[in-house]
């Protein structure tokens, strides 16, 4: 799809947020042993979602200068977008037409984790059309990497010194087996067959204990994962990550996904995300048995 004569590509979007993104991984890292965090936000339905650090909203502002230095009618929408004083300077926060992108940022995906003191949080870009992604890029400041996407042309991971043209191409191969169940759905399924391990964020977390998130899907840690919902910002991202990887993403029907633009308060329905038709097979099996009701 052509986007609009007056709207930067996403590649150039990636190619321009790269640097500053790279500055908000190295402050993101450097006050983690000793940010404090700030109130909790209050609309939330589980601690994950709840926790807010001032490296949210420090990076957020960041890219928000970035953005609005090097393309001032751009579409953006952030997770902090009632708190920074950028908002009513960009020209929308909603998708708009075919080839109007929409740029999206979790400044710390995994907020918790971030304050907690673990390592596998995230910074989440997306370069969003009117129907699907067109673009994605996730950093992990700690671990010194980062993943990219691009509509049609696969994923691809590096270190984070590195070019997006010097990134090497991603390709899952044997994972491990091992399933990401979302917030809450432990209570929904016990199971998944006896081929697999549940790895149930809201039991296993602890400030103490570390468990792995859906991102380490992109590392093999997992053959699939179940979600509620996937808000455009992180988890419907990281999947579409996970698919240009080669992943198969459904809705919880085992159908493909509907536009984005069909979404409601900026996420999809349900998600089923697995490394091979067997293992999507075993999930749909999963959510059909227990009658899983997407909350998207």
């Amino acid at each position: 799809m052509e986007p609009m004569s007056n709207s930067p590509t996403p590649r150039q979007i990636l190619d321009t947020l790269l640097p500053p993104l790279r500055l908000a991984a190295a402050y993101s890292k450097n006050i983690q042993p000793v940010i404090a965090a700030c109130p909790e936000k209050t609309d939330q339905q589980n601690h994950f979602g709840a926790a807010l650090s001032d490296a949210d909203l420090s990076i957020q502002t960041l890219v928000e200068v970035a953005l609005l230095g090097a393309y001032p009618r751009i579409r953006f929408y952030g997770e902090e977008y009632e708190k920074t004083a950028n908002t009513k300077y960009f020209r929308s926060i909603e998708l708009g037409p075919d080839g109007d992108y929409l740029v999206t940022l979790d400044p710390i995906d995994g907020t918790r984790f971030y304050l907690d003191g673990h390592d596998n949080y995230q910074i989440i870009v997306g370069v969003l059309n009117q129907d699907e992604y067109e673009a994605v890029l996730a950093i992990s400041p700690v671990q010194d990497c980062y993943y990219y996407a691009l509509r049609g042309v696969g994923t691809f991971s590096g270190p984070l010194d590195a070019s997006l043209d010097q990134c090497q191409k991603l390709q899952i191969e044997n994972p491990k087996p091992r399933i990401y169940l979302g917030w809450g759905l432990s209570d929904q399924i016990p199971n998944v067959g006896p081929a697999y391990q549940i790895n149930d964020l809201k039991t296993a977390y602890t400030a103490e204990q570390f468990a792995p998130n859906i991102n380490a899907i992109l590392k093999g840690e997992f053959a699939g994962a179940i979600l509620e919902s996937g808000k455009f910002i992180d988890g419907a991202a990281l999947a579409f990550l996970a698919q240009e990887a080669g992943c198969l993403l459904t809705g919880l029907d085992g159908l493909p996904l509907p536009p984005l633009h069909t979404s409601h308060n900026y996420q999809r329905p349900g998600l089923i995300l697995a490394a091979s038709a067997e293992v999507h097979r075993d999930l749909l099996q999963a959510v059909q048995k227990y009658q899983l009701v997407s909350a998207g």
